[in-house]
């Protein structure tokens, strides 16, 4: 039971037995103490005057009074205003403890019996993934965890953007200009020998900007079933699958459902033939079909190209029907860059002209773009930071890190390989999720891995000294001596309550689908620890029972910091 809830229980029966009236516990509101005021929580007053018939302060003070006589775990209260400020006794907050270390579930909350589908990354196989797919991978898996916790049941699903413009742009420059190479003959990973394609294509059309009209004819050749188009198409994805995989691999990312853009795009051509039926939709007299959106204050929409090809929008349409049909989804949310801010307004407005109910349960996840100091990146020009050499890159800066700490002595050649990867990875993780989603954010990977402020590896580290602390009273003292039976100092009451706050963070993550919630959250937990570390004796404590009590705390400390770092992917090393 949360404090808000316990409050809210007792202050009900407060007010039964002092005013002999019945209300429902739901109905009270209770809150944290602001800074400004002594106490722990606080009950509002105001609404119950009608009942109590009685001055605000009255009130509060007549339901203080019987909850101080009356419930062990309440020690003090004072009114002020219409506010009753209450404050928990050492008891309370050492049954809470208790009932933390005994939650092996500790932050999991119960099932909601919703489906959820979450689709993040869905790339394109025209290049390599880069730092921005990057965030958008680390926030759709996180996402899904924290939605997981929240108790739904959760799909991570992701449509490959296999075919189109922008993929025969990459093929056609392979059979104009790289003389057949392959991932063998060069030494490259598929997707980045497909990326070169890319940008030696995007370097092509500068010169020649009438080759677009060949890519437009490949396009149109492969949707006919082009036995050529198709063979060449098919072994150049082959390449980039590949390299993909390697990638989520290393990212720790991986996928329930998996579409392809070349398999969806024919659900959204039925649609189109659907809307025109209904009226939704025009067809002109080049053969292309729009909807006319101005109506809603936006534009007039393409949804099928004059030649019959299929458009962003059209695939879209097909497999968010197809989706919510086959899973029987009671939301989806799409993690996708603001820069598609409009695509998904429009997406969900066509969705419900076309008389879908559920149009309205479609979320647009909507992220602020990663830069770089010398500013935004490019794909088809080049200027981009590549997923695999920024996680190299994040590897091999922990590594220098750590061994310049010289605190790595005693581990193996194999577990230090290990670690450097969970620091880099963690380092890079947590430098991307802690920022608000909404936020476009300059990436660092110097200011990601210091092993101070507010970052991951501070954190791991945190976690390592915790886990060194128990492994040496395990030895001393052995498991039997955790126990509970001291008086809290305020320290630990205030360690505590940021414990008790856990499964309300989560709560609020899932809500405002940011994993920035938890991620600071983590920081928060961590950094109070470290200060308690710094005033308190632990493993020195002559007192059995303190130092019992310590152990038990920093051990829940520890569990919480790893399930909360585990909602964003990122593991907590036991050693450091």
């Amino acid at each position: 039971m949360t404090p808000e809830a316990f409050i809210q229980q007792k202050a009900a029966q407060a007010i039964l037995a002092v005013y002999g009236t019945e209300v429902a516990e739901t109905s009270l509101q209770v809150s944290v103490t602001r800074k400004e005021f002594e106490g722990d929580y606080t009950l509002v007053t105001f609404p119950l005057l009608k009942i109590t018939r009685q001055a605000p302060d009255a009130t509060g003070n007549a339901i203080g009074q019987w909850l101080v006589a009356n419930v062990p775990e309440i020690a003090a209260y004072n009114s002020v205003k219409g506010f009753l400020n209450l404050s928990f006794s050492p008891m309370y907050w050492n049954e809470t403890l208790q009932a933390l270390a005994a939650d092996e579930a500790f932050g999991q909350l119960e099932s909601t019996g919703r489906r959820v589908m979450v689709e993040f990354s869905s790339p394109n196989t025209n290049k390599p993934l880069h730092l921005g797919h990057i965030r958008n991978n680390l926030l759709g898996d996180s996402v899904s965890r924290i939605l997981k916790a929240c108790g739904n049941d959760v799909i991570k699903s992701t449509i490959v953007n296999d075919r189109g413009v922008h993929i025969c742009k990459s093929m056609y420059a392979w059979e104009k200009c790289f003389n057949g190479a392959t991932p063998e003959s060069t030494g490259k990973k598929g997707d980045h020998l497909v990326g070169d394609c890319y940008v030696a294509y995007a370097k092509m059309e500068k010169e020649h900007p009438e080759i677009i009209d060949e890519v437009h004819k490949m396009l149109v050749l492969w949707e006919q079933g082009d036995p050529h188009v198709r063979e060449l198409w098919a072994m150049m994805n082959g390449w980039v699958y590949a390299g993909f995989d390697e990638t989520y691999a290393a990212l720790g990312i991986t996928f329930d459902q998996v579409d392809h853009e070349s398999e969806t795009y024919l659900l959204g051509k039925e649609l189109v033939q659907k809307g025109l039926e209904m009226g939704v939709f025009v067809k002109e007299a080049d053969g292309s079909v729009w909807c006319d959106l101005t109506a809603d204050g936006l534009d007039r929409k393409l949804v099928l190209r004059g030649d019959g090809t299929s458009v962003y929008i059209t695939q879209d349409l097909g497999t968010a029907e197809r989706r919510f049909n086959t899973y029987k989804l009671d939301s989806h949310v799409y993690v996708v860059g603001n820069e598609q801010d409009y695509h998904f307004q429009v997406l969900k407005l066509i969705l419900k002209k076309l008389g879908f109910e559920w149009a309205d349960r479609i979320y647009h996840l909507s992220y602020g773009m990663v830069e770089l100091p010398e500013g935004k990146m490019k794909s088809r020009e080049g200027t981009v930071v590549d997923a695999d050499d920024l996680i190299q890159s994040m590897y091999e800066e922990a590594r220098k890190t750590s061994e310049e700490s010289g605190k790595l002595a005693d581990l193996s050649e194999a577990e230090k390989e290990q670690l450097y990867h969970m620091i880099g990875l963690g380092a890079l993780k947590y430098f991307i999720i802690k920022v608000d989603p909404k936020k476009t954010m300059l990436f660092n990977p110097k200011e990601s891995i210091d092993f101070n402020g507010n970052t991951g590896p501070f954190i791991q580290y945190t976690h390592a000294r915790i886990c060194s602390i128990l492994r040496k009273a395990t030895v001393a003292y052995g498991p039997e001596s955790i126990g509970l039976e001291a008086q809290p100092s305020a320290k630990e009451i205030r360690l505590v309550k940021l414990l008790g706050l856990y499964p309300g963070k989560v709560a609020e993550a899932g809500a405002a689908l940011s994993p920035a919630i938890i991620a600071n959250y983590a920081y928060e937990l961590a950094k109070e620890f470290n200060q308690y570390y710094h005033d308190t004796p632990i493993l020195k404590e002559e007192d059995p029972a303190v130092l019992k009590y310590r152990l038990e705390l920093i051990d829940v400390l520890a569990r919480t910091l790893r399930s909360a770092m585990g909602l964003l992917g990122i593991q907590l090393p036991e050693r450091m």
